[in-house]
């Protein structure tokens, strides 16, 4: 991860689209343009939204955030693996895109594991804002709601990937790094970033 890349609170908006995700990489996994996918995913209101223009954005958030993975073959397994699976990549992919994310997951997650601590709590997710505030005048500058709404989607992210029973839950459970996005992780020259897969070999 490139850390003069800035901090953003596109989450916000985008957040873990596990569904939307799948949806997109199945046609990326074809072979067409990404004008072509949008133009797909809109006409066959395949995330069901409301409105042609919420599709239409993101549809485009996915396709950049499938294009951040930089791995073809991620991509397909997105589309085609187990959802366990798919979901582990799927995150992977939001860290490649998201400094915030990258960050929190091996700073806070992946330290967790290193150490062996399985606790975990709101605490955690305020410790980790309070010091980036510190540290960073883009983040200092983001309201309280925004603050807020982010710790919400990070937790979120946690219970879909079932780092978290639930939302309420006190502890982290034991992941386990699939292989297929071991093995990219791993070409990709990413293997910083697995500890936050529970991973240290």
């Amino acid at each position: 991860m490139d850390h003069s890349y800035p901090y953003i609170a596109s989450l916000t908006r985008e957040p873990f689209l596990f569904y939307e995700m799948r949806s997109t990489a199945r046609l990326m996994s074809e072979g067409i343009s990404d004008d072509t996918i949008v133009k797909e995913i809109v006409a066959q209101n395949l995330f069901q939204y409301p409105t042609e223009k919420s599709i239409t954005r993101m549809a485009k958030a996915c396709i950049k955030r499938l294009h951040a993975l930089e791995d073809d073959s991620l991509v397909f397994a997105i589309a085609s693996q187990p959802t366990d699976v798919a979901k582990q990549i799927c995150l992977y992919a939001l860290m490649k895109q998201s400094r915030l994310v990258w960050e929190f997951m091996l700073t806070v997650i992946g330290e967790k594991y290193r150490l062996r601590d399985t606790s975990f709590g709101k605490i955690d997710l305020n410790t980790f804002f309070m010091r980036l505030q510190e540290q960073n005048d883009t983040v200092a500058s983001w309201s309280d709601s925004t603050i807020t709404k982010l710790k919400q989607i990070i937790a979120r992210v946690l219970v879909e990937t079932e780092y978290l029973d639930n939302r309420e839950a006190d502890h982290l459970n034991p992941i386990w790094l699939h292989p297929v996005l071991e093995n990219a992780i791993r070409s990709n020259g990413d293997t910083a970033i697995l500890p936050a897969f529970n991973c240290f070999v």
